[in-house]
């Protein structure tokens, strides 16, 4: 994996796809927001990321052909509206089946190297052929033959890839999508935040201590820690390899749309997601030192919770229209 700045030269094959499209308020799939100008997306040697590959990927996201019953899609457990969540602790899988963890944001997943709350997979590749084939139920072999058959995705893969349809160039479409899924602009990057929320900046840097694992640009440190969620169940969810009860800091940008909280989905509000943090997680053997009680009043925590409102996302979306 390699870490890398994207050039101009990437947006050539886009602008000359694009033609008339090409309208001011178009977003550019390779720019990264306000906010993130700095941060580094976590990139594949073996998957170039281009605008065509990206603008093919976001079709596939949407795209129910990719699943076994041609009922489901990417978007079925990340919704748009949510900042690609689905609002709910557990989401269905194409069988019928439920997941034991809640499905985060796909907001921002290209600056990560390690994947899924328990950092299980390395390399956003690895991640999305899981995805697809687990809780898509998808058999890469069938679903490129549906996608070579329409004429509109045989182009669209020629053109991105030179090839066909494949597990390979479906997985690397997938993935160059998401690595233009970013999360900026908002209130707080471009310091239109409100004094209440300028308040809560001061609490989050301070007092707080949220800052120590949630480090800005992206809002979390990579790391993985025992905050106590779910360590009360008779058989609690191990989380990460050889620390028991740990997951993945989630990201703080669009997290006042992502209820909800934690791997679990337990926490059902963002107030109640703040003070329980702010009062010093659950307590159990394993619990990170970092987690302590900050003695936060009613005031504090509604001014932290006005700081993460100002983390949502200013970026305009479009859903894609998919070749039929």
């Amino acid at each position: 994996m390699r870490s890398a700045t994207l050039t101009p030269l990437l947006l050539l094959p886009f602008l000359a796809a694009c033609g008339a499209e090409t309208e001011a308020k178009k977003v550019d799939p390779l720019q990264a927001p306000v906010g993130l100008e700095k941060a580094q997306l976590d990139t594949s040697d073996a998957n170039e990321l281009t605008a065509l590959k990206a603008e093919l990927g976001k079709k596939l996201f949407f795209d129910t052909r990719l699943s076994k019953s041609g009922k489901m899609g990417c978007v079925n457990c990340h919704h748009v509206d949510k900042a690609f969540t689905d609002g709910i602790a557990f989401s269905t899988k194409d069988d019928g089946s439920k997941n034991k963890r809640n499905s985060p944001t796909m907001y921002n997943v290209g600056y990560y190297p390690e994947l899924y709350w328990d950092g299980r997979k390395v390399g956003l590749e690895s991640n999305v052929l899981a995805a697809w084939t687990g809780q898509l139920k998808g058999v890469p072999a069938d679903v490129a033959a549906t996608l070579n058959g329409i004429e509109a995705y045989k182009a669209e893969f020629q053109a991105a890839f030179q090839k066909d349809a494949s597990e390979e160039t479906i997985v690397h479409a997938l993935s160059s999508f998401l690595r233009t899924l970013r999360s900026g602009n908002s209130d707080y990057d471009k310091k239109t935040m409100s004094e209440d929320a300028k308040k809560g900046q001061e609490l989050f840097s301070g007092k707080a201590g949220c800052v120590t694992c949630h480090v800005p640009p992206l809002f979390t440190d990579k790391a993985y820690h025992n905050v106590g969620i779910g360590m009360k169940a008779e058989k609690p969810d191990a989380g990460r390899k050889g620390k028991m009860g740990a997951f993945k800091t989630p990201s703080l940008r669009d997290v006042a749309k992502t209820a909800p909280y934690f791997h679990d989905g337990s926490v059902a509000t963002l107030q109640e997601a703040v003070q329980l943090m702010a009062s010093g997680g659950i307590n159990n053997e394993h619990k990170d030192n970092l987690m302590m009680d900050r003695a936060l009043n009613d005031a504090e925590i509604s001014q932290l919770v006005e700081f993460l409102k100002a983390l949502s996302n200013g970026v305009e979306f479009t859903e894609p229209t998919l070749p039929k």
